[in-house]
């Protein structure tokens, strides 16, 4: 049996709607491992003629690439900085041409509540959310100048419902899912299209250093399976990437009753607390 992509991939063109990554020049942030990492893999996979690993970790990044094949080579970025985001964009853009695909990958997590550090909640909404502006006030410009391109926002499935155990995930991922939506409601009709990715647990260094255990709760999925998910998507230029089915019904139950979900969730947190 032919693997779903491949269906995918053929319904698309077929409608009209795939997102060609053949031949594109595509970046992704986070790169050198999880599912960046995979994504790297996967549009390389894809036939994409160029494909950034841009990490923090100049080394990992370009192991990332020298694995992924000959069309994937390696950035040095810190996306917490404009600067280097901007730098970033116009280089690739210098060399390659115009960036088709721009996935905003990196991300990272600590565990807190309402007594966080400033400088925790500061470096949070650098990484998690202000990289995703940087990104949006550096390539947007560019992309509708020429007629259009696609950012792929990596925002967890805690930016459509939460995050137990960490307030600063929760509210800049969800600021994360906010601010893809406003591009997409704003900029939509000039060509930008926009995907989100949320999973629940997948088996990254994130995972494994402490994002957590509640959200394990419908299983661990693994970083191929979600670039899976990923290619699906594109294909149908959907918003909302769901490798995790069941977070569309948590949604769904949470937008049709939202005291019923918050009980459900404060059980929830009970529940992995120890407490009940």
């Amino acid at each position: 049996m032919l693997p779903r992509w491949v269906f995918a991939l053929l319904r698309g063109y077929c409608k009209g709607e795939y997102m060609h990554v053949r031949d594109k020049v595509v970046v992704v942030t986070g790169g050198a491992s999880g599912i960046g990492r995979s994504l790297v893999h996967r549009f390389v996979l894809e036939g994409a003629r160029v494909v950034v690993a841009a990490d923090i970790d100049a080394e990992r990044a370009a192991t990332a690439a020298s694995d992924a094949g000959a069309a994937a080579e390696s950035a040095q970025v810190d996306v917490a900085n404009e600067a280097s985001m901007a730098e970033l964009i116009g280089s690739i853009e210098d060399r390659h041409g115009a960036i088709d695909l721009f996935c905003s990958n990196a991300g990272i997590y600590e565990a807190g509540g309402v007594d966080t550090p400033q400088a925790t909640w500061q470096r949070m909404l650098d990484v998690n959310f202000m990289a995703q502006v940087y990104v949006a006030r550096h390539l947007i410009p560019r992309m509708i100048g020429r007629g259009g391109g696609y950012l792929l926002v990596t925002a967890s499935a805690a930016g459509l419902l939460s995050q137990i155990g960490s307030v600063t995930y929760a509210v800049t991922k969800h600021a994360a899912v906010a601010f893809a939506e406003w591009i997409s409601i704003t900029h939509g009709e000039e060509g930008i299209k926009v995907s989100v990715l949320c999973p629940q647990a997948v088996r990254t260094p994130m995972l494994t250093s402490g994002e957590g255990s509640v959200a394990t709760v419908d299983g661990v999925m693994e970083p191929d399976q979600v670039a899976d998910a990923v290619v699906d998507a594109l294909a149908a230029e959907r918003f909302l990437v769901l490798p995790h089915p069941e977070v569309a019904e948590y949604a769904r139950r949470r937008g049709e009753d939202r005291e019923r979900w918050l009980a459900g969730m404060r059980r929830l947190q009970a529940r992995y607390r120890g407490l009940s």
